[in-house]
């Protein structure tokens, strides 16, 4: 671990945001469908998240083409990686969409955020994850067109406990490289991990961590 205080976020530049195919969206929250011809929904109050309703203009699903997806303003979530102890997963609540499988900690971006920022935000908020600790690695974007969302992988340059913060986890576990494909992932997620697997280990190599 490098010696001296680090800088919160080290931001990659341009070439590192690169645009997939998979599906990534593994931040969303149950709501109500929305009426025919009605392009946002938000959750309604009582749901175990937001009881009093929506807490962010951001905080809304899109619909079009290519589906439904969670944040009006996009979403992002964060791959945190520790080189002793693996990648950081979240243990979706039962209420949430996909609920009961592993993904990542994140959500609804807010308006005018960018999606770095909103990751490290979402994963303070839901696994307590200090954004001082970790070093952004390269951002992986999946884009409809109407909707993005944003895989921001990093590195855990300080150790840290990560722990449940707020209702949307049942668990939070560190788990190897390895092992990340034998849990029961969010479709999304199970979709876009090889790929970003592949960047993560060439990413660690690179900086001679793997």
């Amino acid at each position: 671990m490098p010696g001296g205080r680090q800088p919160a976020v080290t931001r990659p530049a341009l070439p590192y945001a690169v645009r997939t195919g998979a599906w990534q969206a593994v931040g969303m929250d149950r709501t109500a469908a929305p009426q025919a011809g009605e392009a946002l929904a938000g959750p309604v109050s009582g749901e175990p998240r937001r009881p009093l309703g929506p807490r962010d203009p951001g905080d809304a699903w899109v619909e079009g083409e290519r589906g439904r997806f969670w944040g009006r303003f996009g979403s992002a979530g964060l791959l945190v990686h520790d080189p002793e102890k693996g990648v950081l997963l979240q243990h979706r609540a039962l209420w949430s969409d996909q609920g009961g499988t592993w993904g990542l900690p994140g959500g609804a971006l807010h308006q005018g955020e960018d999606a770095i920022h909103g990751a490290l935000r979402e994963a303070r908020e839901e696994a307590a994850v200090p954004p001082e600790n970790v070093r952004v690695l390269f951002t992986s974007v999946f884009d409809v067109g109407y909707w993005t969302y944003t895989t921001v992988v990093a590195e855990a340059h300080r150790p840290f406990e990560a722990a449940i913060s707020d209702p949307e986890s049942l668990e939070l576990a560190w788990v190897g490289i390895d092992a990340v494909a034998s849990r029961e992932l969010h479709p999304g997620f199970a979709a876009a991990w090889p790929g970003l697997r592949s960047r993560l280990t060439e990413a660690l190599r690179t900086s001679g961590r793997a």
